[in-house]
């Protein structure tokens, strides 16, 4: 049977209690910058070029029906990710997975903030891998200000599930009901 092809270990989320706290330390203490931000739910952080190498989202305060992707409500890992030569390699990925019988749970698709091209699945223990490919690249010493997207269907995926290989998460389907 055919095995993924990962270039490298790429970003991590971290699911948080209290996003403005954690942000100071990671700004502050380990020395990332902020790329972007989805309304004051989601950074994204890096330490070199990569768009971002953490990102980090905030535990719904009070309302069990925040729209979360996916729900959690204890602090961890929400996903890891390994980055993928390209597009062409997503899309294999897709019937590799299937020809291991591996769940997948979102993707193909294509990130707001970092406009990554993404596929997530769980491994046996039912973490959450992505694979990803064409993330934006900040040089150092480049300008760049950090960005503040809405949380909405373009955020999370430019496509709006066109290309996407399995139903897209409910909390986004009925998030974009609301708005529309």
């Amino acid at each position: 049977m055919e095995k993924l092809r990962p270039k490298k270990l790429g970003h991590l989320v971290l699911v948080v209690r209290d996003i403005q706290k954690s942000v100071k330390f990671y700004t502050e203490v380990m020395g990332l910058q902020v790329s972007d931000w989805i309304d004051d739910q989601m950074v994204f952080l890096r330490s070199g070029a990569d768009h971002h190498d953490l990102a980090l989202s905030q535990i719904p305060k009070d309302s069990p029906d925040i729209n979360d992707l996916p729900r959690y409500s204890r602090p961890g890992v929400e996903h890891f990710s390994y980055l993928v030569e390209d597009r062409a390699e997503i899309e294999r990925t897709v019937e590799v997975l299937k020809s291991h019988g591996v769940e997948i749970v979102r993707g193909i698709g294509k990130h707001g903030p970092g406009e990554n091209l993404f596929l997530v699945f769980k491994d046996p223990d039912g973490n959450n891998v992505e694979v990803y490919c064409e993330m934006t690249q900040i040089p150092e010493g480049a300008p760049h200000e950090a960005k503040v997207w809405e949380r909405n269907i373009d955020s999370f995926d430019q496509y709006r599930f066109k290309h996407f290989v399995v139903p897209p998460p409910q909390a986004v389907i009925d998030a974009k009901t609301k708005k529309s």
